[in-house]
């Protein structure tokens, strides 16, 4: 089986959860015997493992800016990467034949438009669409969340109209879509009646801490990882800080933010605060979980799965979380979780769980056992292919074993 997989960029460094996602999913999917051509804009900086099953093709040049971006019927996050070299690249792939095309996260629409319009619909290849989030509703709530002025706010307004209905497109246009919840799966089958789905939670592919007991000596610390340089994040982590900064200070408690910070919202931020160290990138996140007695997840913005999550679970961290932040973990894991319906309440948990240890201890074990062997990549990727096989036998008239809207509706 041969597949094109579209997305906006080469994922690398693989530094923010979708580009962990992506990466991981694409090898996981030529390591279960598919070849692979991923095409996308060439990384700033990293490059993919020299051993690599998946055929890596860059498209260079410059993307459009985010201001001329504006003024495209596309969401920015499509209409920055429709330039003509992209546009190019893509005309000479689509010269070859393809047994499946993978359109990677919404923002590779524009590709999916521009496929459908040159291409006729016969014999055509199965069309996958990779979805990360429920977008539109995602956009929504970040215009609902956003405290930002009139200019701003009209500006999201707009975006969140595009990414609506450039998602609401491309669900109807693809024979199959993946999602990263349960949660979302659902929700795509109604903004999409009929179409196949297989839901393809994220693996794990880290170190794991094999024990940890969180002792009276282990400082009274919480940590935050992530990348911040998307605006859906930038805007999670002002809203957890404005709550829970003051909070920390004053219970004593140390707050590291660890990720890739663009500077001008560290100096937005960074005078206001008492009880939070940014930290930036870091090569390696264990001394500080090592040094922390809980990890936190406090985004009211965004659905999916956070694979942050997994860092923490398999770091031997307690996790205080947004209950609609868990969507997708197992009940299994919810259940070892500090979980709260908003940030006010979740800041007070904290506070009072804090010097709780052997709570956190409880948690911490009970979410590492609960997670186990859920969480193999190997998994996704088999799962995939099986899914696309499911749905090149439908279209050939044959019955599968196994529909693709009802295969492993969550892989593990």
């Amino acid at each position: 089986m041969k597949c094109l997989w579209i997305a906006r960029d080469q994922p690398f460094p693989a530094d923010a959860g979708d580009k962990i996602y992506s990466a991981s999913l694409a090898t996981a999917l030529a390591e279960a015997g598919v070849a692979v051509t991923f095409l996308g804009f060439a990384a700033a900086a990293g490059a993919p493992p020299p051993d690599s099953p998946v055929r890596w093709l860059p498209v260079a040049g410059a993307k459009r800016s985010p201001g001329r971006a504006l003024f495209s019927q596309l969401p920015i996050a499509a209409a920055i990467h429709d330039t003509a070299a992209f546009r190019q690249a893509l005309a000479a792939c689509l010269e070859e034949s393809w047994d499946a095309i993978v359109f990677d996260s919404y923002g590779s629409g524009w590709a999916l438009e521009r496929y459908l319009a040159t291409r006729p619909p016969a014999a055509r290849p199965v069309l996958v669409h990779v979805a990360h989030n429920q977008e539109g509703v995602l956009w929504r709530d970040m215009v609902r969340n956003s405290r930002g002025g009139p200019l701003k706010r009209l500006a999201l307004w707009q975006n969140w109209l595009k990414v609506a209905a450039l998602e609401r497109f491309v669900l109807h246009h693809v024979d199959l879509t993946t999602a990263i919840s349960r949660e979302d799966a659902l929700a795509f089958a109604d903004l999409a009646p009929g179409r196949s789905g297989v839901v393809l939670t994220p693996g794990y592919s880290g170190g794991s801490q094999p024990a940890r007991v969180i002792a009276a000596d282990c400082p009274k610390r919480v940590v935050l990882i992530g990348s911040f340089r998307w605006v859906v994040k930038q805007e999670n982590l002002r809203q957890f800080l404005a709550l829970a900064d003051d909070a920390f200070h004053r219970h004593g408690i140390i707050f590291d933010v660890i990720g890739d910070l663009p500077e001008a919202l560290r100096a937005e931020l960074e005078p206001q605060l008492k009880a939070t160290v940014f930290h930036g990138f870091v090569d390696d996140v264990a001394p500080y979980f090592a040094r922390a007695r809980l990890a936190v997840v406090p985004e009211v913005i965004g659905g999916g799965f956070k694979l942050k999550f997994l860092d923490y679970i398999f770091g031997r961290l307690p996790v205080a979380t947004i209950a609609s932040a868990a969507a997708g973990l197992p009940a299994g894991i919810r259940s070892q979780l500090l979980c709260r319906s908003d940030l006010a309440t979740l800041v007070d948990a904290i506070v009072a769980h804090i010097d709780r240890l052997d709570e956190l201890n409880a948690m911490q074990q009970g979410a590492f056992a609960a997670a186990g062997q859920l969480y193999r990549w190997r998994d996704r990727g088999g799962a995939l292919r099986d899914a696309i096989t499911a749905c090149q036998q439908v279209r050939a008239g044959a019955t599968p074993a196994t529909s693709a809207t009802d295969y492993r509706m969550e892989a593990r």
